[in-house]
């Protein structure tokens, strides 16, 4: 989903250590049921004339998928082939909602529930909205413009998801639409020269990504006031304080457009404003200066235009004055997990 020209509605103002081995206003919903409340290696056995086998296999599981697209009939010819790509999986039972932010979507496939928002909320309200609009044990959250390139992806993930009750949420590799670049940004580590390396990961690319809805629910979804920008990382952290994991699953590929996030008008001071409120609502009072002063010098670093360097300092002043929420501190048992996973909470 392109988010281009987008503004807030309103002003901004324990399972233990790692074990490394492993938001919301519908005014029309199609749906006259839809209920705003819900947020929610064996050993071979050698069969003997004495054993007793069952009269036939039992039928395997099959999982429930609630998957949440968001549009802005944006992507008129992106958003047909996603939306055939994602009816197209196999083996799961899927339910599907198309949150139209803003608008009433337009051309959506039969059988799928929309549902048309009066404004637009941003993009982690208008997931919110859509995930309680659907069952399923598991959630898959899928951008408009990105693309199932097999009939297996949920299946696979589920798979991940149900292999381990600490998982929380698992994260396929995102590929252009050549299927090979996968840019460092959709790696979700701090060593992303190998987008092909597996593994646990503290954080998620938000557009593509399946979470296990029971722990979603447990720390209240999507931080739905950020508008855009860093609800991963908000979103992550809070799973991991809870006791699970994550996990970048890199065989299992989905394709997406190698956009950049730079063409936002509001990218950078959003970016700088939820940078300070990720930290604020997180962290330790003691980190938040560290992880914030690592991400000063970093985005010095990064952004040529002074003019964008301009607003990503308004972002941060805007994120300094508050407006961040609820400050859940995450634990220090926390903090040393996600460094033993590789990410210390400061970068």
């Amino acid at each position: 989903m392109r988010a281009s020209d987008m503004a807030p509605a309103t002003p901004i103002p324990s399972f233990g250590l790692l074990d490394l081995n492993e938001a919301a206003f519908p005014s029309q919903i199609t749906d006259p049921d839809y209920d705003l409340s819900r947020r929610n290696c064996e050993e071979p056995i050698q069969a003997t004339s004495e054993a007793v086998m069952p009269d036939s296999d039992p039928m395997p599981q099959r999982s429930a998928f609630g998957a949440v697209v968001l549009t802005m009939n944006d992507r008129p010819d992106e958003f047909p082939r996603a939306m055939a790509s994602l009816q197209a999986q196999e083996g799961v039972d899927l339910e599907i909602v198309v949150v139209g932010n803003g608008c009433a979507p337009h051309n959506p496939p039969k059988d799928v529930r929309t549902i048309e928002l009066p404004e637009n909320l941003g993009i982690p309200e208008g997931r919110n909205i859509g995930a309680a609009a659907v069952g399923g044990e598991f959630i898959f959250f899928f951008d408009n413009d990105a693309y199932l390139p097999s009939r297996d992806v949920l299946t696979r993930l589920a798979a991940e998801l149900q292999r381990d009750p600490r998982l929380a949420f698992v994260q396929p590799r995102i590929v252009a639409p050549d299927g090979r670049t996968t840019l460092r940004r959709w790696v979700p580590r701090l060593r992303a020269g190998d987008p092909s390396r597996p593994g646990t990961v503290t954080v998620m690319a938000e557009g593509v990504v399946a979470v296990r809805r029971s722990a979603f629910e447990e720390v209240g979804g999507w931080p739905g006031h950020f508008f855009l920008g860093h609800e991963g990382i908000d979103l992550s952290w809070r799973l991991w304080d809870r006791g699970y994991i994550g996990r970048y699953s890199p065989s299992i590929m989905v394709e997406h457009p190698a956009t950049r996030p730079e063409r936002h008008s509001i990218y950078y001071r959003l970016n700088a404003r939820n940078r300070v409120w990720v930290a604020k609502r997180n962290l330790p009072w003691v980190l938040i200066t560290p992880y914030l002063a690592t991400w000063i010098i970093l985005m010095i670093c990064r952004i040529r235009s002074w003019a964008a360097l301009r607003e990503w300092f308004q972002g941060l002043r805007e994120g300094i004055i508050g407006g961040h929420g609820k400050r859940d501190v995450m634990s220090w048992r926390t903090i040393a997990r996600l460094t033993i996973a590789g990410r210390p909470p400061v970068v």
